[in-house]
């Protein structure tokens, strides 16, 4: 069994392999939004979201390039590569934010449950290292890997209704 060694950063993309033309299923990285399912709609959205964001700054090349109508208005980029939201029992993203964490070439991003719970982002910083790893739970994960490990981490997720 041989091992492609690809140049650049092991989870994201450097500017010459960004390929805005490609299909997103024949992009070598998938990037997957896990949410609570049991979430209200307006606490799913705000947990997608904030994972996302900071999924951004966490993984190089994920945002594709602005576009610009024919007025000249920019409109920010996207992300080229796509991103799937997916729904998960609360118990399946403690599980899951553990195997992902495991592997060195899967990028997580998690939500713990403070997040929603403080209004103050000091507050939640306390909450988070008040607590031991293996008491938090999570309201959201993003992953970014390699398409075939991210595809049996999430096997059996169905999209977020």
């Amino acid at each position: 069994m041989s091992t492609e060694i690809l140049p650049g950063p092991a989870i994201g993309f450097t500017p010459e392999q960004i390929d805005q033309s490609a299909s997103t299923r024949d992009v070598r990285q998938k990037w997957v939004v896990v949410v609570d399912e049991a979430l209200p709609p307006g606490r799913a959205v705000n947990a997608a979201v904030c994972v996302a964001g900071a999924t951004t700054a966490q993984v190089p090349g994920l945002l594709g390039a602005d576009a610009t109508d024919a007025d000249g208005t920019t409109y920010p980029g996207l992300p080229w590569l796509g991103c799937t939201v997916l729904g998960a029992p609360a118990e399946r993203l403690g599980a899951l934010r553990a195997a992902a964490g495991r592997r060195t070439d899967v990028a997580v991003v998690a939500m713990p449950v403070a997040a929603q719970l403080t209004r103050v982002y000091d507050d939640y910083l306390e909450a988070v290292a008040s607590s031991a790893a293996e008491d938090l739970s999570f309201l959201a994960l993003s992953l970014v890997g390699p398409r075939k490990v991210v595809d049996r981490l999430v096997k059996g997720l169905g999209l977020l209704p």
